[in-house]
């Protein structure tokens, strides 16, 4: 009993601390943006997407970072990967080719941040900006700062999302990020 209790009542505080970084913005000057894969549609981004990557050519307008690195792999479609389909609709946006850097292997976060951490440290490149929806920032934060990476997040904007299913989205991250914690790579 006194287990479960510490389990709820750690669950509960980090899910207040996942909700309440979920909307700061502490983008600053970094070596590269890193936009999380999302859904893509036989080679267009998903509207979640195509939010992320928006929000990120912002960012780099702004000129935060000299790169950016699309992430992600195959979705439902073998014929494409997110982080191919963000490099594709970045390049349309205006970024240059020569700027893009693309993680296309990984099948859910902790796969695409270990294959993007190996990508940015033969770079040599040290610190990140990471575009995401905000309930997923507090957990990729740490997984790269556990990598040696100073990451600062940058959620996309997200007008309509209903409050009940915003504590929800972090309750499942606090689930994803204690389950990261000891282990379990979800």
């Amino acid at each position: 009993m006194a287990l479960a209790t510490f389990v709820v009542g750690y669950l509960g505080s980090l899910t207040i601390r996942i909700h309440r970084e979920a909307t700061l913005d502490d983008a600053r000057p970094a070596d590269v943006i890193i936009v999380m894969g999302a859904a893509e549609y036989r080679g267009q981004p998903s509207p979640v997407l195509r939010s992320r990557l928006d929000h990120a050519v912002q960012l780099y307008q702004r000129k935060l970072a000299p790169y950016m690195m699309t992430t992600g792999g195959q979705g439902g479609d073998p014929s494409f990967t997110e982080g191919g389909v963000g490099r594709s609709y970045l390049v349309e946006k205006g970024v240059p080719a020569e700027a893009i850097i693309v993680e296309n292997e990984g099948a859910s976060t902790v796969y695409s941040l270990a294959s993007a951490a190996e990508i940015l440290k033969r770079m040599g490149l040290h610190s990140c900006i990471v575009v995401s929806d905000g309930y997923h920032l507090f957990r990729v934060k740490r997984m790269l700062a556990r990598d040696g990476f100073i990451a600062w997040g940058s959620p996309r904007q997200d007008e309509g999302a209903h409050p009940v299913r915003e504590w929800w989205l972090c309750a499942r991250q606090a689930i994803g990020y204690g389950l990261w914690k000891i282990g379990v790579p979800v």
